[in-house]
């Protein structure tokens, strides 16, 4: 079963999930990092190019889903560092420091507040990060161009590039195409015809979102409507 909240963290989202039964779960790439808690240890998923399909390990997950571009500052490691991949925090802190915080976690009244508080203590000891990299996630969600968007924020188009890979761990036309994906998974949950979709979404048409809805997602949009993005 999955549950999700907005954070007292400006634009994060703090989830819990528990498995209902055996079975692989799918991961869809949405720009975000996040903090997980899992059996009393804390580890860190990266940004996703692609689904990260799960091995539906028994036992409560729980996390905070960061805004995204706003992780690298609060953990202190570029995204593309931690792109694919799913590391324990202890890989990027050193093993004191995050015992202490593995230990105020678990001392919390449930892994999310404590999360939660991990997360805003961090923040409130970390500069904000740069007010650019919200400016880029808008353009680039509303369906601008990256050309077009590196223009409307006066940077150069390495500048752009250089930038998306510290922030959000790939390159800013990857970053379109893993909102586009979003917008258009909100789109079809919420009734919307798959051709209909495609088109507001910002596909040239239906079989260009199948082919990159089933390269990012790893099956076709009509099976991904019933799984948990």
């Amino acid at each position: 079963m999955y549950a999700e909240r907005a954070s007292r963290l400006t634009g994060a989202v703090v989830w819990t999930n528990t498995p209902t039964g055996p079975g692989t779960g799918r991961v869809l790439p949405d720009g975000c990092m996040d903090l997980l808690w899992y059996d009393g240890r804390l580890l860190v998923a990266g940004p996703d190019t692609r689904a990260h399909v799960t091995d539906g390990a028994p036992g409560r997950w729980t996390g905070i889903r960061f805004y995204p571009g706003t992780a690298p500052t609060l953990l202190g490691v570029p995204a593309h560092e931690l792109r694919d991949r799913r590391v324990d925090l202890t890989d990027l802190w050193p093993a004191d420091r995050v015992r202490r915080l593995t230990a105020q976690v678990n001392a919390a009244p449930d892994p999310a507040s404590g999360l939660e508080e991990a997360a805003l203590s961090r923040a409130a000891d970390t500069e904000p990060p740069d007010p650019l990299l919200r400016r880029i996630v808008a353009a680039l969600d509303a369906g601008r161009p990256v050309a077009a968007t590196a223009d409307e924020l006066g940077l150069g188009a390495r500048q752009l590039h250089r930038r998306s890979l510290t922030a959000f761990g790939y390159g800013p036309k990857t970053l379109a195409r893993v909102l586009r994906l979003g917008r258009a998974l909100t789109l079809a949950r919420d009734g919307t015809p798959l051709a209909e979709t495609a088109a507001r979404a910002g596909f040239a048409d239906q079989a260009h979102m199948a082919r990159d809805v089933k390269e990012l997602a790893g099956v076709a949009p009509g099976e991904l409507l019933g799984l948990r993005g």
